[in-house]
């Protein structure tokens, strides 16, 4: 099976910092894979670098066999940031339309107003981005994200912010776009979600990859009653 993610060797450093030093993994259809690591592990930078947002030092970044500076690859990859950036003076309507027009989208508004249902943000759809809530704000950037169907979708502490109802809605949100054969890479702190939605673990330390394995095997190497918390807090010591 083809990988809709691959990495290889990727490197990026801020002077003499080694945020990220050279990791290698790979992403495959239908893939929930959790990227964890304590604070300054090199998470967000991984995830802003595969984005482009960020200028790798070294290495190789292909989506769904595309270089991730292809026109293609952009159409196929969705990046949910941990702190929600939309633009304040456009209405949660009219993000929707905006996605809509860059990704020359078809009939979307049916799928647009059920997302908008989904995570109660019906009654919002006519206010600027400037008076929501930094919870209605990240929502808003889920719907964003999921609206032009891509292949791969890249998640930074994507339940912060998000009250219960919210956290549900995009745990069966994720589910739902593994059942699709989508992927997702998820970074985020509450390992539980990991271990309920993942199918494998990335860690991080300082910048290298020093763990990656199912979710079974994490299971197994951390014993009958162990989590992946256990592992976790066993690898990153």
């Amino acid at each position: 099976m083809n990988s809709v993610l691959s990495i290889k060797n990727l490197k990026k450093y801020y002077g003499k910092i080694k945020a990220v030093d050279g990791i290698t993994f790979e992403l495959y259809p239908g893939e929930v894979v959790g990227l964890i690591g304590p604070n300054g592990a090199g998470k967000s930078t991984t995830l802003k670098t595969i984005m482009g947002l960020l200028r790798k030092t070294e290495g190789e970044i292909k989506v769904c066999g595309y270089d991730y500076k292809d026109k293609e690859a952009r159409k196929k990859l969705s990046y949910i940031p941990e702190i929600p950036d939309i633009y304040p003076m456009l209405t949660v309507w009219e993000h929707m339309k905006f996605i809509a027009l860059a990704y020359n989208l078809d009939n979307w508004e049916k799928e647009a107003l059920r997302y908008l249902e989904a995570y109660d943000l019906l009654d919002k759809k006519d206010e600027l981005g400037a008076n929501l809530s930094k919870g209605m704000r990240q929502k808003v950037m889920v719907i964003c994200g999921l609206l032009y169907k891509p292949e791969v979708m890249l998640f930074d502490e994507p339940f912060v912010g998000l009250d219960p109802k919210a956290i549900r809605e995009l745990k069966d949100t994720i589910r739902e776009l593994k059942k699709e054969g989508k992927s997702v890479l998820l970074s985020t702190h509450m390992l539980d979600s990991v271990q309920n939605l993942g199918d494998r673990v990335l860690i991080l330390k300082a910048g290298k990859l020093i763990y990656e394995g199912t979710l079974e095997e994490v299971m197994e190497k951390a014993g009958p009653n162990g989590t992946l918390e256990d592992l976790f807090l066993e690898v990153t010591k």
